[in-house]
């Protein structure tokens, strides 16, 4: 039998749940690059996802503290669904084959944090190794997260630059 290691998991397994927001939290530290945020935008923001399905794992957000989508304006609607855009945009660069998009509404449907509205973006390649977390209960991630943020902080600003 292989065996193959993820010691990754065993921090998100055992380390002790924080009260609040956790999202709220790491927007106020002002430490983008610790927390993985990649870009932060007038009612919304975009982070790396720390305990990822699959490497480029990123999601967007509302700054707004909610769990009900009727509960977002126009312009934070908006602005969200842009932001889900973009972190398709920045995560080409990664040359997947196609992008996994959705939001977990309430713990049942999935949601791991459940009070606050995010978008999964999962970049998705043919011949990944999907039947691992299903058959072995790892996951197999070939780069590390600082590398993932950088590659795409690096293409936010190309980006940027080509839209302005």
């Amino acid at each position: 039998m292989k065996i193959i290691w993820a010691p990754w998991r065993i921090e998100y397994i055992t380390k002790e749940k924080e009260e609040g927001c956790i999202f709220c939290e790491k927007l106020k530290e002002r430490k983008d690059r610790e927390n993985l945020i990649l870009y932060r935008g007038e009612s919304g923001f975009i982070i790396l996802n720390r305990y990822p399905y699959s490497n480029g794992h990123v999601m967007a957000l509302p700054y707004r503290h909610t769990n009900e989508l009727s509960e977002l304006n126009d312009t934070e609607r908006l602005e969200l669904m842009n932001l889900t855009i973009k972190c398709v945009e920045i995560l080409k660069v990664m040359r997947p084959d196609g992008f996994n998009i959705g939001m977990n509404l309430g713990r049942v449907a999935g949601a791991g944090i459940d009070d606050h509205l995010h978008f999964h973006v999962v970049p998705r390649w043919n011949g990944d190794t999907n039947f691992m977390p299903v058959l072995g209960d790892v996951k197999v991630m070939p780069e590390y997260l600082d590398e993932t943020y950088l590659k795409l902080a690096k293409q936010l600003k190309f980006i940027k630059r080509g839209e302005g």
